[in-house]
């Protein structure tokens, strides 16, 4: 992979490395392409690696004993997978499917331990990742477990990666719309009229299927508390 388009650069767990040090690391990475479809990995599965998304879109899922799938979340550019995985040793119980053709740089765990021993910041930031998720995770589930369908899909908007347009944050649906309403525990005909609402409110403005512009940051995270 070209050196002005490494993986680690588009990562904020490699971030706080110099340029040079990016590049040593990089040297350790060895590319991955999977097909839509493809499933990298599955439950009870060993995986001693960490995946780094370089472009793409991966779904990670749970799937019940009775064969309903529940979506975790998904990775896209510059998300980590696996890491659970390797800070604890546990074989993961959930799927890793790509969402369409993607691609990845992976970290064998041997090497990956050996680059923490002599990179210890990239430890620390792994770390601070898995707490940011961890706050989004508990903020969702305060939504999710609340009755308001709208205080679920505005914290769903809020944890979602923006981009800019015109000045204002807008975010992509990373899943069509029946897979963000199965995930978050509502019908897609429920998702579609809260977003309805949310726009005529003035609150966000939807731009085609899966874009979403925020007008009203802070009148979302108000929409985002169950009432």
């Amino acid at each position: 992979m070209a050196e002005d388009d490494l993986c680690v650069t588009r990562v904020p767990i490699f971030q706080g490395l110099t340029r040079q040090e990016q590049i040593e690391v990089a040297r350790f990475a060895r590319p991955v392409a999977v097909a839509k479809g493809e499933t990298v990995y599955a439950p009870g599965r060993a995986v001693s690696r960490l995946l780094v998304m370089h472009s793409g879109q991966l779904k990670i899922s749970h799937v019940a004993a009775n064969g309903q799938e529940q979506i975790l979340r998904t990775a896209a550019d510059g998300d980590v997978v696996g890491e659970r995985a390797f800070l604890t040793g546990h074989r993961p119980d959930h799927f890793a499917v790509a969402l369409e053709d993607s691609r990845m740089c992976v970290f064998d765990h041997g090497d990956l331990s050996a680059l923490l021993r002599d990179y210890p910041d990239i430890g620390l930031r792994m770390l601070r990742t898995l707490s940011d998720r961890l706050t989004s995770v508990e903020r969702l589930l305060a939504a999710v477990t609340s009755s308001d369908v709208t205080a679920r899909i505005a914290a769903y908007l809020l944890d979602l990666p923006a981009g800019a347009q015109e000045g204002a944050p807008v975010v992509r649906l990373p899943m069509a719309k029946k897979d963000v309403a199965a995930y978050l525990g509502t019908t897609p005909e429920t998702l579609s009229r809260s977003l309805a609402a949310l726009s005529a409110g003035g609150v966000i403005e939807l731009h085609g299927r899966r874009d979403v512009g925020i007008l009203d940051v802070e009148a979302l995270e108000r929409a985002a508390v169950p009432r």
